[in-house]
């Protein structure tokens, strides 16, 4: 069993690392021979998507060096969603969005013929049997059918383009108002949700 811990805040002591690094610690206690792949955003150098991008359309083996070169961090962020059985995201929100490294780790990993297929039917994701957790922490609040719900382009964009790549059973777990007096209370209703996602989680593999 393997665990990706996908980091993408630009800050060393941000709420979603704690949380993230509660996340792992949980799992590998249910999986105490499992293994846990740590992938900080914040210190890999992703390559922009660039003109160079078209290779990704080319035959493996027409690609030249310089190709090879260019899609190896793309084959490599690739590489560790595969090998996960439990993908957890740590995402910061900002600006209402997600943090540049988190979208630049996206156009790597949304990749026709590796991530992404199309047939009659059109687009189909082919990442599919993961479980994926994704927490956020906000400096306000965004809940379902409040007035500031509208500006979380956050959760929604993340839910779609998970799903676009085939990764849909995706569990959302928000530590919000982290800004105002509610922060320690929602942190710690965080850690509880996650203890208990990963508890139903553990659940399930073994039903199966």
């Amino acid at each position: 069993m393997k665990l990706l811990q996908i980091d993408s805040s630009a800050r060393a002591a941000s709420v979603t690392r704690q949380l993230t690094a509660r996340a792992a610690e949980e799992w590998k206690k249910e999986h105490p021979d499992g293994e846990v792949i740590h992938r900080d955003l914040s210190a890999t150098q992703i390559p922009p998507i660039t003109d160079d991008w078209g290779a990704t359309r080319l035959q493996a083996s027409d690609l030249t060096p310089a190709q090879r070169a260019y899609l190896s961090t793309s084959d490599q962020l690739i590489e560790e969603l595969r090998s996960a059985d439990t993908i957890v995201i740590g995402a910061p929100m900002y600006n209402f969005s997600v943090s540049s490294s988190l979208k630049a780790w996206i156009d790597q990993i949304v990749r026709i013929g590796k991530t992404l297929g199309y047939g009659p039917g059109g687009p189909r994701g082919l990442l599919e049997a993961k479980e994926v957790i994704v927490i956020t922490a906000r400096g306000g609040g965004y809940e379902k059918g409040t007035p500031t719900e509208a500006f979380d382009f956050q959760a929604p964009y993340l839910r779609h383009v998970l799903g676009f790549i085939g990764l849909t059973n995706v569990t959302f777990i928000h530590a919000e108002n982290q800004l105002r007096e509610q922060a320690a209370t929602s942190f710690r209703a965080a850690e509880e949700r996650i203890i208990a996602a990963l508890a139903d989680q553990n659940m399930r593999a073994v039903a199966n």
